[in-house]
C-alpha cells in the first residue's frame, strides 16, 4: 500500500481584506485538495515593510526573513489575487519584490488564480514578474476567473461547475509539476 505524504503549499491572497473572495477561493482550494496538501495561509503581507533593495542586502527585517523561509520550505506556492484599478495589489507585489534577489520563487512550482470583476490586466502583468522570477511552470498553472464574485459565494462555495473543473484541473497539473521535482 502506497502512503501518500501531503506536499506543504503556501497559499497567497493579494487581498488583504479579510472577507475577500480570493481569501474565501484559497479555503475553497484548501478543502478540495485537503487530501494532498497542507495548506498554510500567509496573511501577513500587510506586516512587510515596502520593499528596499539596500534593505535587503544589508539588513532584512525579521517579517521578510519569515516570508521568505516560508516559501523556500514550500513543496509549492498558490496566489489568488484580485486586480485593483487594473493593476497587481500593492501589497502583493511588495511581497514578490522581497524575493526577487533571494530568489524564493526560483525553480517553485507555483500556481496563479486572478480572481476579479475582469482581471486580465494583473493577471497578465503578474504572470510576466512570475516568469521572470523563475516559477516553476507558471505557464500551466494559472487561471483567470472574471466576474469572481458571481462564482464564487460569500459561504466560500465554488458555484459554477465550469470553474470548479478548472480548478480541480490546475490542482492534479499543480500536483504532478511538485511530484516531477522530487
Amino acid at each position: 500500500m502506497e502512503v501518500l505524504i501531503k506536499k506543504n503549499i503556501v497559499a497567497i491572497s493579494g487581498s488583504t481584506r479579510k472577507g475577500s473572495t480570493n481569501h474565501l477561493l484559497i479555503n475553497a482550494i484548501k478543502e478540495l485538495t485537503a487530501d494532498i496538501f497542507n495548506m498554510t495561509y500567509f496573511e501577513g503581507l500587510i506586516d512587510l515593510p515596502a520593499f528596499n533593495p539596500d534593505e535587503s542586502f544589508e539588513h532584512t527585517p525579521g517579517s521578510v526573513l519569515f516570508f521568505r523561509a516560508l516559501l523556500k520550505n514550500a513543496d509549492g506556492i498558490l496566489i489568488c489575487t484580485p486586480e485593483y484599478a487594473h493593476g497587481v495589489p500593492g501589497t502583493l507585489k511588495n511581497a514578490i519584490d522581497w524575493t526577487v534577489s533571494s530568489a524564493e520563487f526560483s525553480g517553485k512550482p507555483t500556481v496563479l488564480i486572478t480572481a476579479a470583476t475582469e482581471g486580465q490586466y494583473a493577471h497578465s502583468s503578474l504572470l510576466e514578474t512570475l516568469k521572470v522570477i523563475e516559477a516553476r511552470n507558471i505557464e500551466n498553472l494559472q487561471l483567470l476567473i472574471p466576474f469572481a464574485k458571481s462564482k464564487i459565494n460569500t459561504a466560500g462555495e465554488i458555484t459554477e461547475e465550469k470553474i470548479l473543473r478548472e480548478i480541480e484541473s490546475l490542482m492534479i497539473r499543480f500536483k504532478d509539476t511538485i511530484a516531477v521535482q522530487d
